[in-house]
C-alpha cells in the first residue's frame, strides 16, 4: 500500500467518510426493501421502482450538480448532502405509505447526486498526482468491500433489531460521514495554481452543463473509455440481475449458489483493487480492454456451462463469478484514474457528473433490457449474445488502438480553456 497516501490526513479522512456513508446506503436499501416488500407486500412492480427512484435523479442531474460541485465549496455540498439524507432517512423510519417511501427515495437520489461528484472532486485537491493510481484503487476497495459487508450487515440488523432500528442507525451513519468531512483541510491543489482566461467573467449554467462532455470529447481516449465503461456495466447489471434466471436453469441447484456467486464478485473486485493500489505502473486504455474480454469470457462460460448442466457449478460458479468481478474493477479503476489525472481540479465535479450519468443511465437500462432479452429469447443466448459483444468490443477496441491514439493527438490541437469556478 502507498505509504504516502496514508500519512495524508486528508485522503484517510475521505475515504473514512466514504465507506460508512457507502454501508449507510447499503443499510438503507436492504431495510426499505424488507419493510416495503415484506411488511407491506408491494407488488414486484413497486418493489422495482425502489431501485429506480434512487438510480432515475443521479442518472438526470448528473451534469447539473457537477456543475453545482465546481462552483460551490465542495466539502460544503458533502456536508449538506449527508445531513439532507440523515433527516431523509429518518422520516422514512415513520412512512406509513409507499408514495412517501418513493418521494423519500428520489430526494435521496438527488442529493446523493451532490455528494459523487463533489467527493471525486475533493479527491483530486487531496492526492498528488504520482499518488492517484493508488489512491483510485483504493476508493475502489472500499466500494467493492461495502458490497460485501453492506448486505451482511444489514440482513443481520434487520433480523435483530427490525427494519426501522436500522434507518435509525442509517441516519447516523451520515452524521457520522458529515462530521468527518467536516475535518477535511484545504486541497493540497487549489484553484490559484490554475489560472483561467477572464475574458469570460461570467458564463451561464447552461453553457456549464456542457464543459463536462466538451472535455472528455477533447480527451479522444477518454471518450472511448467512457464508451467501454458504460458499455461493460449495462452488460454487468444486464446479466447480474439475470444470474437467478440463468441458474435456474440448472436442475436441484442449490438457492444458497447467487449468494456464493455474489459474494466471490465482490472477492475478486475487492483483490483485484488491492493490485491496483499495489502495481501502479499500467496502460490503462490496454488494461481495460482486458477488463471487458475478461468480463465478456466469464458471462460466456457461464452461460455455455449452464447449458451443459456441468457438474460442479458450487466451484465454477463462483469462480467464474470471481473472475467476472476483478475483470470488472480493471476497467472501472483505470478509466476513473485516467479521468482524474487529466481532469484539472476546477473541472472535476463537471467531468465526473457527466461519467456519473453515464453509469447510472446503464445500471438503469441494463437490468430492464436484460430481463426483456431473457424473455424474447431465453437466457442462455442472452448470456452469449451480450458476452460475445463485450470480447468483440474489446478485439475492436485492441485493433484501433493506434488510430484513438492519433484521433486524441488531433484533437488536443484545438482543445480551448473551460470557465473556472470556485471550489473548497
Amino acid at each position: 500500500m502507498n505509504k504516502s497516501l496514508m500519512k495524508n490526513k486528508g485522503f484517510t479522512t475521505l475515504m473514512a467518510a466514504q465507506a460508512i456513508s457507502s454501508i449507510g446506503d447499503w443499510l438503507s436499501m436492504i431495510a426499505v426493501i424488507t419493510l416495503v416488500g415484506l411488511k407491506w407486500n408491494a407488488s414486484p412492480m413497486e418493489v422495482s421502482l425502489i431501485i429506480l427512484c434512487l438510480a432515475l435523479p443521479m442518472a438526470l442531474f448528473g451534469p447539473f450538480t457537477g456543475t453545482l460541485a465546481d462552483r460551490f465549496n465542495r466539502k460544503g455540498l458533502m456536508v449538506i448532502s449527508d445531513i439532507v439524507r440523515a433527516a431523509l432517512i429518518l422520516i422514512l423510519a415513520v412512512a406509513d405509505t409507499i408514495w412517501i417511501v418513493y418521494i423519500c427515495l428520489i430526494t435521496i437520489g438527488v442529493f446523493s447526486s451532490f455528494f459523487v461528484p463533489a467527493k471525486n472532486g475533493k479527491l483530486k485537491e487531496l492526492v498528488p498526482q504520482e499518488d492517484m493510481k493508488s489512491a483510485m484503487a483504493i476508493t475502489s476497495m472500499i466500494d467493492s468491500s461495502t458490497k460485501i459487508l453492506g448486505p451482511l450487515l444489514s440482513g443481520a440488523l434487520v433480523s435483530v433489531f427490525g427494519a426501522k432500528m436500522v434507518f435509525l442507525i442509517d441516519s447516523f451513519t451520515f452524521i457520522v460521514s458529515a462530521c468527518l468531512i467536516l475535518l477535511l483541510p484545504k486541497g493540497a491543489q487549489t484553484l490559484s495554481n490554475e489560472k483561467e482566461p477572464t475574458s469570460q467573467p461570467s458564463s451561464s449554467l447552461k453553457n456549464e452543463l456542457l464543459v463536462g462532455l466538451t472535455f472528455i470529447k477533447s480527451r479522444f481516449h477518454l471518450l472511448v473509455g467512457m464508451f467501454f465503461l458504460g458499455f461493460s456495466l449495462l452488460i454487468l447489471q444486464l446479466s447480474d440481475s439475470q444470474i437467478i434466471v440463468l441458474l435456474r436453469e440448472i436442475p436441484s441447484v442449490s438457492p444458497d449458489l447467487f449468494g456464493y456467486i455474489v459474494t466471490a464478485s465482490g472477492i475478486g473486485m475487492l483483490l483485484s483493487g488491492i493490485l491496483l493500489a499495489k502495481r501502479t505502473e499500467y496502460l490503462a486504455y490496454h488494461l481495460m480492454l482486458v477488463g471487458v474480454c475478461g468480463i465478456g469470457i466469464s458471462f460466456g462460460l457461464m452461460a455455455v456451462l449452464t447449458h451443459l448442466e456441468l457438474a460442479f457449478i458450487m466451484i465454477w460458479g463462483p469462480v467464474l463469478g470471481f473472475f467476472g468481478g476483478f475483470s470488472a474493477i480493471l476497467v472501472f479503476v483505470p478509466f476513473q484514474t485516467a479521468v482524474q489525472l487529466e481532469t484539472p481540479v476546477h473541472l472535476t465535479g463537471r467531468v465526473f457528473g457527466v461519467i456519473n450519468s453515464v453509469t447510472t443511465t446503464a445500471t438503469i437500462i441494463g437490468p430492464l433490457l436484460g430481463g426483456y432479452l431473457a424473455t424474447v429469447l431465453g437466457v442462455v443466448p442472452t448470456f452469449i449474445i451480450t458476452a460475445s459483444l463485450l470480447i468483440v468490443a474489446a478485439v475492436i477496441g485492441y485493433l484501433a488502438k493506434n488510430k484513438i491514439n492519433r484521433g486524441n493527438q488531433d484533437v488536443s490541437k484545438s482543445q480551448q480553456g473551460t470557465p473556472r469556478t470556485t471550489t473548497s
